[in-house]
């Protein structure tokens, strides 16, 4: 199977409008140069033994305005949540990671407890968003807890915050910035290594490391297309720690 057809069937019916933009891009990219099949869809179907990595937010739980707000699909904030978790769970496993960056729910501290309860994945490490001032409460319950968090999942760095960032730490080298709170709204900078992770963003599904991964070599193509005063960057002062080539 070509890899243009894998990318048109990897596609989901309600996926947000970033995921549809740049995958389409990325197909057309990788037909224009002629790159030959590739696994790709197998690897958006993972290994059941394996542990995963997995990026989302805004779930909103118990929100029912954001319903109206985001045009959710649902009548009550009682099937929006049962879909949510659910959704989740089918995909991320309970040995699985995965990274929420923040507006978990809307309700009292025992509510946060239970819907924390509905999802089965073992490791949550949570980003707050504007929204937690009660999940706050509960950090506990969450494998960690921050405003803003620098990882890496192998040897890619990302810089996780629930807000979008216009430069972020060794945004010149190569890492990416993962943010939610936009609820798909927020045009995407197609030269950034920056998406939007949001649940309104993907079918109320998760987002894959090996789907955030495939999304960030298309636009680091398009960056390579063209010219650099095109592309977004800062100029560091001398001797700061960190320049836009990657050069100190």
């Amino acid at each position: 199977m070509g890899l243009g057809t894998t990318c048109l069937r990897t596609q989901r019916p309600r996926q947000g409008r970033l995921w549809q933009v740049v995958t389409n891009a990325f197909c057309s990219l990788v037909l224009n140069l002629g790159i030959p099949e590739s696994p790709l869809e197998d690897r958006l179907f993972h290994n059941e033994d394996m542990a995963d990595t997995w990026f989302t937010s805004d779930f909103h739980f118990g929100h029912f305005n954001i319903i109206r707000y985001c045009n959710r699909p649902f009548a009550s904030t009682e099937e929006m949540d049962a879909y949510i978790a659910d959704r989740m769970n089918a995909h991320v496993k309970p040995n699985d990671t995965l990274y929420f960056l923040g507006d978990f729910c809307m309700s009292s501290v025992e509510k946060v407890a239970a819907y924390r309860k509905r999802l089965n994945c073992k490791t949550i490490h949570f980003v707050e968003g504007n929204h937690d001032k009660v999940t706050r409460k509960s950090q506990s319950i969450f494998a960690s807890w921050s405003s803003l968090s620098e990882i890496h999942v192998g040897k890619q760095g990302i810089v996780l915050c629930h807000y979008a960032m216009r430069v972020w730490p060794h945004s010149g080298r190569g890492a990416w910035q993962l943010y939610g709170h936009s609820h798909g709204n927020l045009p995407d900078e197609p030269l950034l290594l920056s998406m939007e992770v949001g649940v309104d963003t993907h079918d109320f599904l998760p987002w894959h490391f090996d789907e955030v991964q495939a999304i960030m070599k298309a636009k680091a193509a398009a960056r390579e297309q063209v010219p650099e005063s095109r592309v977004i960057s800062v100029k560091f002062p001398a001797g700061d720690l960190e320049s836009p080539n990657g050069h100190q």
